[in-house]
């Protein structure tokens, strides 16, 4: 393909898509396909296809040595996985957040009839800022979720001060966090439990999948229990529970990507620096950086677009590179306040979190991206934003005017 150097070149105004199929923001890390196959042939042939089987306490026993915690339940989901604590830590009442997360941090509590309340994001790590969140407590606070976004690391020394000081539950929706650290030890074994995430497009993937991790001993027997239907080792049920277990199946898919992670990291980065050198001086384009200092999965690669400098919006850039078949993600907009059902019941204004929701995008990143790719994205990207203004003005000139009645 060569270089679109004209706006007429973009796809969206007529020029060839850069891409024949579809680049996609969380495509899969699958790893070896034949690895994977033999798990499941041995799951069949043994017959044991869910229920706590061998690969899913193996999974489990990887995923707590990789977060540097003693226990580890694997659930189906990480939804699940957050009802769990809730349930197993007996919450009420109102659980503080930040809005700028996926809408599954606080569905999954208010489904079980808490309340969420969300607080504002510090701007210097675009997670929930602590501050804030000591200032929302109030008598009906039962729990603090931070989220560790995108992997960067939350406030963890000022959360944990914060719980103590008002004796309420302290957890981390890790999702993005897998593999990452703060000050030097891994993420997983903050507060009282941390959860991870699984999904299809996470950076090790069960299919669907979730856990919480926690080095509470009480706890992880208590969430086993509950997570297969209250049901003790020795098939008593001790409480009311649910069925949120991980197959034997999400479990081979798991530990395939888990042997893939390092080769996953290693290509994350590498891409996120090859991001940095392309996009490097554009004005108006940050590139979301993560501390070197610690570790990170790279599984991020988030871009700042600031239409008063471009004369892009961020959803404009979005629609040009999507007609390229550069398929990018709006992490995370708009946060969840501004989304039903809790926009009926607003009751609060998020400056931070509502000015980075109308500014950050995902661009593809993963071991199925090349370098080549990143350099094609990175070509439409300039073009788009250096010409930002003649780009706008042919965008607009492209909605239909009104039908006059």
């Amino acid at each position: 393909m060569t270089m679109k150097r004209n706006v007429g070149d973009l796809a969206v105004f007529g020029g060839s898509s850069a891409f024949l199929q579809p680049l996609h923001v969380g495509r899969p890390n699958v790893g070896d396909r034949a690895r994977f196959f033999d798990r499941v042939n041995w799951a069949l042939d043994h017959q044991w296809l869910t229920n706590g089987g061998p690969l899913a306490r193996e999974f489990e026993q990887r995923v707590a040595e990789l977060a540097g915690v003693r226990y580890c339940v694997s659930t189906c989901n990480a939804t699940v996985a957050l009802q769990l604590l809730a349930r197993a830590t007996d919450l009420s009442g109102e659980v503080i957040m930040p809005s700028l997360t996926f809408p599954a941090t606080a569905q999954a509590f208010r489904w079980l009839g808490l309340t969420p309340v969300f607080c504002d994001i510090d701007p210097a790590t675009s997670c929930l800022d602590p501050a804030l969140v000591e200032a929302a407590i109030t008598p009906r606070t039962s729990a603090i979720v931070p989220v560790h976004l995108w992997g960067r690391p939350c406030a963890v020394d000022p959360f944990e001060k914060v719980a103590a000081d008002h004796g309420v539950q302290l957890f981390y929706d890790a999702a993005h966090g897998l593999g990452c650290t703060s000050e030097g030890q891994p993420i997983g074994g903050f507060g009282q439990a941390e959860v991870f995430s699984f999904h299809a497009t996470k950076v090790v993937n069960a299919f669907e999948g979730g856990a919480v991790v926690t080095d509470d001993e009480e706890l992880a027997q208590r969430v086993r229990a509950m997570h297969n239907f209250g049901f003790t080792q020795r098939r008593v049920s001790t409480e009311a529970g649910t069925n949120g277990k991980m197959t034997e199946a999400a479990a081979a898919m798991g530990l395939t990507s888990l042997d893939a992670f390092e080769e996953t990291v290693r290509r994350n980065e590498a891409n996120y620096d090859d991001y940095q050198s392309e996009l490097a001086g554009l004005a108006g384009l940050k590139v979301m950086e993560f501390n070197r200092a610690e570790r990170n999965n790279y599984h991020y690669l988030i871009v700042e677009v600031d239409a008063a400098v471009t004369g892009v919006h961020r959803d404009l850039l979005d629609t040009v590179l999507r007609a390229e078949n550069v398929v990018c993600q709006r992490y995370f907009s708009p946060g969840c306040h501004e989304m039903e059902p809790y926009r009926s019941e607003r009751t609060v204004t998020l400056p931070h979190t509502e000015r980075l929701a109308q500014k950050v995008l995902a661009l593809p990143t993963g071991p199925t991206v090349s370098r080549e790719d990143i350099r094609r994205v990175c070509d439409i990207v300039r073009l788009t934003l250096e010409r930002g203004h003649e780009v706008t003005r042919r965008a607009d000139e492209r909605v239909p005017s009104p039908v006059a009645p």
